[in-house]
């Protein structure tokens, strides 16, 4: 038996095995209205034909100011709401689990997409908006952001709940919220990037407020059968940061707040820090976070092969594998995967069945 390719059950959802599909940035809305295209469809539709578990959506911005880029998805009104509807309807009739990452970037809103050629913030006169933080600290190379207000907090609250029952009505199955790679939830959580005095900033229990009545409130939207993730970043690779026994704190009172899995990541809050990249480094932060907080998790980062993605399941180390580069250098990876441990796969699309067994 491969650890990997068992099933594992999230409270009413099972996922067919433990290779998912993380979070994808693609900034490809090229009307730059937030609504999913033919693009997000065959992207994501890929990796549920060959066989993945999950289909992570990219960062999926919860409120216009909250997209890390004018050309990012949205889900903050029904136009995203009924195009996605297209996107999950697909994913399902493949055997995949459609989830949604509900994010907000705060001061890392509003730039430009990687391949512009232009780094930084995007000014107002060519489409951008100003960034919005917890303290007014900007990230390296990024216009300063304008501090939320304790009403503002609020309405990112707010913001959070609408865009899960919104998720829902597209026919997404998992919602994730994004508190890692230095958006909004992370830059609260940071001491190094939130500076405030009242009952968000100071203390680790003030600095979580904010995550955790967002995590409660997207549990109400989405009931009691649907999985709720969070994904954290578990060090700022900094002095003075974000770390992996906060993270693990953290992660415990967001169980209590109706998170059920745990997906670990790091770094991504400021920049010039030295980060030890080799194959399975985050792998680590993850293994600490399962034992410390007690809770399930899943790791990522430099897992590009079916052995070493196996041994992190089958050693219980993670309960899955979020998989990006690698997926988008092969969407049917699972296949390849599944070949190379000798795992005997039945979903496979018919229309692709007589290339089964070349790969073996």
């Amino acid at each position: 038996m491969s650890a990997l390719f068992t099933p594992l059950t999230l409270r009413g959802t099972t996922f067919r095995n433990r290779l998912w599909v993380a979070p994808l940035c693609q900034y490809s809305v090229e009307k730059r209205d937030g609504v999913p295209t033919d693009w997000h469809l065959v992207h994501l539709g890929s990796f549920a034909i060959g066989g993945a578990g999950l289909v992570m959506t990219e960062a999926t911005a919860v409120s216009p100011e909250g997209r890390i880029s004018p050309e990012d998805t949205g889900i903050w009104n029904s136009e995203q709401t009924d195009a996605w509807s297209r996107v999950t309807a697909f994913i399902r009739s493949q055997g995949a689990v459609p989830g949604m990452q509900l994010a907000h970037a705060g001061r890392k809103a509003s730039t430009w997409r990687p391949w512009h050629g232009t780094h930084g913030t995007v000014p107002a006169a060519e489409g951008g908006w100003e960034p919005v933080a917890p303290s007014a600290v900007a990230f390296t190379g990024y216009a300063t952001p304008r501090a939320l207000s304790v009403d503002e907090i609020g309405a990112v609250v707010d913001d959070f709940a609408a865009a899960a029952s919104r998720a829902l009505s597209a026919g997404f199955s998992l919602l994730e919220v994004h508190a890692a790679h230095g958006y909004l939830l992370h830059q609260f959580l940071s001491p190094l990037s939130n500076e405030r005095d009242d009952e968000y900033g100071g203390s680790l229990e003030n600095r979580a407020r904010l995550l955790l009545a967002v995590v409660r409130a997207v549990r109400e939207a989405a009931g009691p059968d649907v999985p709720v993730l969070v994904r954290f970043s578990a060090t700022d690779w900094a002095d003075g940061g974000w770390d992996r026994e906060q993270t693990a704190v953290v992660a415990g009172w967001a169980a209590e707040a109706g998170a059920d899995l745990f997906d670990i990541s790091t770094g991504g809050l400021v920049s010039g820090v030295h980060i030890p990249l080799e194959p399975g480094y985050q792998v680590p932060f993850a293994e600490f976070v399962h034992e410390t907080a007690a809770a399930p998790v899943s790791a990522v980062g430099l897992i590009t092969e079916a052995r070493q993605a196996e041994e992190v399941v089958a050693s219980g180390r993670a309960d899955a594998v979020m998989m990006g580069r690698e997926m988008m250098r092969d969407p049917h990876f699972p296949w390849r995967a599944a070949a190379d441990l000798g795992v005997d796969l039945d979903y496979y699309p018919p229309q692709y069945l007589r290339s089964k067994y070349a790969l073996r």
